[in-house]
């Protein structure tokens, strides 16, 4: 059985770090993608354990699953918005905060809350250069119409998303002026705003001007984020599964499918029965450029296992359901614990255990 462990101790060691960078501003937990692959249900109950009660999701179902999990009093926001009169519907029965990112999507939202006699909760999103939607900062007569035309809307809150390619990126501190400069129009016109956030994970721990009122975290909490030598997370996730097959193959023995290699001695293998279908060696786009394509083959070269106490490298390249190790100096026979790193948003037919 191959299983996923997720460690509730590194878990609670990312939030306390989370909590410190937040500095006081209210935190959004973001579930997206099951929980970043950790399961939405059992994340979303570990980070109200400690005393996060905001939570941030994409789909309509997954607001569902937290509802029906008992998470009732959270606040739910919904990070996408919407002009279908189905989803809308279930978004106000599930008492989840909707974002308008146009004039449609909030003139659907209130003619769906005036029909029912009720209010309609959002939270308003603006667009600094990232392209995925939300009013556009050149368009704030559009933003204004939102506010004076939603009466069975409460607009609690606006946000904007960021880049994040680096620290201290002047893109980023041009993003948050404009998004600043849309602020200071909503207020001159006599408007509040609410919540403002602006922070995903990369510029919450390492843009202290884009903290603002509120913060969303998501690949933070597993330490699965684009990472920096002095953030403090750990990371998140590993999997274990027992060894299927351990055999000598002679030299000049080809092994892989894709790009074969020919063994330059006789080298003791173990066949780890996981593969990049299951999630191995799958990475999360972080860089572009050729640097970036190098930084990955030299992780590919480095990428080990853990057979008992003892470290393991792989033998060509993984393959899509099995992956060869070199155990030639290593005791151990079929059935033992091979121990290895992935990422729980690309892990697939493996059962969940935090631990």
């Amino acid at each position: 059985m191959r299983k996923l462990v997720i460690e509730r101790a590194a878990v609670k060691h990312n939030l306390s770090v989370i909590k410190e960078r937040a500095a006081g501003a209210v935190i959004y937990g973001v579930l997206t993608g099951d929980g970043g692959g950790a399961g939405i249900v059992s994340m979303a109950k570990l980070l109200r354990a400690e005393g996060i009660g905001r939570f941030a999701v994409y789909e309509v179902q997954e607001a569902k699953k937290l509802r029906e999990a008992g998470l009732t009093d959270e606040e739910i926001l919904m990070l996408r918005s919407t002009t279908d009169r189905e989803e809308l519907e279930q978004l106000v029965d599930l008492n989840v905060v909707c974002t308008i990112s146009s004039v449609d999507t909030g003139l659907a939202l209130n003619a769906l809350a005036e029909n029912r006699a009720t209010v309609a909760c959002a939270h308003i999103q603006v667009d600094t250069g990232m392209g995925f939607g939300g009013f556009l900062v050149s368009e704030p007569e559009k933003i204004l119409l939102a506010y004076r035309s939603l009466p069975n809307v409460a607009l609690e809150g606006i946000y904007t998303q960021l880049h994040a390619m680096k620290v201290g990126d002047p893109e980023c501190a041009h993003q948050l002026e404009q998004f600043r400069q849309v602020l200071d129009t909503i207020h001159s016109a006599g408007f509040e705003t609410g919540t403002v956030h602006a922070a995903g994970s990369f510029a919450l721990l390492h843009n202290d001007s884009a903290r603002l009122d509120g913060v969303r975290a998501g690949s933070a909490i597993l330490g699965r984020c684009r990472r920096t030598r002095d953030d403090r997370l750990k990371t998140v996730g590993y999997g274990e599964v027992p060894l299927a097959e351990v055999r000598w193959l002679p030299k000049g023995h080809s092994v892989g499918t894709d790009k074969p290699v020919r063994l330059k001695r006789p080298t003791r293998v173990a066949v780890l029965p996981v593969g990049y279908q299951n999630g191995l060696g799958l990475v999360r786009p972080r860089e572009i450029g050729l640097r970036a394509l190098w930084r990955q083959w030299r992780q590919a070269q480095k990428r080990t296992v853990r057979v008992g106490d003892q470290r393991v490298r792989t033998v060509g390249p993984i393959g899509a359901t099995e992956t060869l190790l070199n155990v030639t100096n290593v005791k151990c026979s079929a059935g033992d614990l091979a121990v290895f790193d992935i990422d729980p948003i690309f892990a697939r037919g493996f059962v969940r255990e935090f631990r």
